[in-house]
């Protein structure tokens, strides 16, 4: 069988599952995590890296950059020409010409901010960037991100950090039913069996970061969660059953 290998611009992956580096209780368990998540994609927040060239540790001391592709982030932008000056700082810093481009619109509920998000893409492409852009589940949004020139379109599950799931299935399902680029669940699953309905409603690929990072073991729940994202790939390739009101006999009543 061919290889099932997730694209993005000009890059492959062969794990679908995107890491975040925030929140752990230590940057060597964060390391540990990474390592036993099987991710090839590790996001990185431009704010929290050290870029001015400062001596002592920082973040990207404990990533291996022949193993992994960093993927910086906007996080803690709430303007598209504060993501843009973010996005920019990355790129200059040879992080890389990907960026996943996150515009806030509320510092309460984390929610995306959709004219802004909507804005700063279209900047972003022109400048040649591979964006790979976070919103709401709002198929409209999504397919007017994707025009815009998204590479990547990333609905969330749920709000940032919520751990509650993939709250709303129907509207990733119309997302994915007119999308032409790779979608992917960013935010908001708490354990294994979110990642896998996540993936079973056919998308891309997962981006996680607090359900791994505030886990009891956040090393075994990364191990987890690297099941999870490829049995529900799994399962989504082959075809689950039609859902049935009443029994069906699993033999058959005559033997042949």
């Amino acid at each position: 069988m061919p290889e099932d290998l997730l694209r993005i611009g000009q890059r492959t992956f062969r794990s679908r599952l995107f890491v975040g580096t925030g929140k752990y209780p230590s940057l060597e368990i964060m390391k540990q995590a990474l390592e036993a998540s099987g991710a090839e994609v590790v996001t990185v927040a431009v704010r929290r890296t050290a870029l001015d060239g400062r001596p002592g540790e920082t973040l990207l001391d404990y990533i291996d950059r022949s193993k992994y592709t960093i993927l910086p982030n906007t996080a803690g932008c709430y303007s598209a020409d504060e993501a843009v000056r973010t996005a920019r700082l990355g790129r200059e810093a040879g992080l890389s010409e990907m960026v996943k481009l996150e515009v806030l619109g509320d510092e309460r509920t984390l929610l995306p901010d959709p004219i802004e998000t909507l804005k700063a893409t279209e900047i972003l492409v022109k400048e040649k960037f591979v964006v790979l852009v976070y919103t709401s589940d709002d198929p409209i949004i999504a397919r007017k991100l994707e025009t815009a020139g998204a590479a990547c379109v990333m609905p969330a599950g749920a709000p940032i950090g919520s751990g509650q799931g993939i709250l709303n299935p129907n509207n990733i399902r119309m997302i994915l039913e007119s999308a032409k680029v790779p979608i992917i669940v960013d935010a908001g699953v708490g354990t294994a069996s979110d990642v896998v309905s996540a993936m079973e409603l056919g998308v891309d690929g997962v981006l996680l970061n607090t359900g791994v990072a505030h886990a009891k073991d956040p090393v075994a729940m990364a191990r987890a969660m690297k099941h999870a994202v490829e049995a529900g790939r799994l399962a989504w390739k082959a075809g689950r059953i039609p859902r049935k009101l009443y029994a069906k006999a699993s033999s058959p009543q005559k033997d042949f």
